[in-house]
């Protein structure tokens, strides 16, 4: 798992959202852009982090960013997420790792006293040039939104 670091420059993307959409980073040139990775939609800690993002998105908004989830969740699973808590921000489908491969955070977890592959949960905060302002590595899900904001 090679995670990208502050100061990286995000290679170009491209991934369908819930509605099938194609979102670009470049589609986010100029502008500052949260990525925050989960994973899975509709679990309690994601569901958790999700909500408080859209309660706080509005703050988010003023201080200038752009929001966009990502987890490998089909694009059925990310719609009926979005849907449900009425999320105002893109939710992608992931399904082939290909963004979470660029970011890096796919790889071995430890649950229960099990190891498996996944998706690390970790935000990253990127300038309106493409470069990884900021890691969160340490996702406090019931207070994401005020972790970032203090990152701006």
């Amino acid at each position: 798992m090679n995670m990208l670091k502050v100061g990286d420059k995000v290679p170009e993307f491209s991934a369908k959202d819930q509605d099938g959409n194609t979102i670009n980073l470049s589609d986010f040139k100029g502008k500052k852009l949260v990525v925050f990775f989960y994973p899975r939609a509709n679990t309690p800690g994601c569901t958790l982090e999700a909500c408080n993002l859209r309660d706080n998105y509005e703050a988010l908004q003023e201080a200038g960013y752009e929001l966009l989830g990502v987890s490998a969740d089909s694009q059925k699973k990310q719609a009926n997420f979005k849907k449900k808590y009425n999320f105002p921000f893109p939710l992608l489908a992931d399904e082939d790792h290909t963004v979470l491969g660029i970011f890096g955070v796919w790889g071995p977890k430890k649950f229960m006293g099990r190891e498996f592959d996944g998706i690390h949960r970790t935000t990253f905060v990127i300038n309106g040039d493409g470069v990884v302002d900021e890691v969160i590595e340490k996702v406090k899900t019931k207070d994401h939104a005020a972790q970032i904001l203090d990152v701006g």
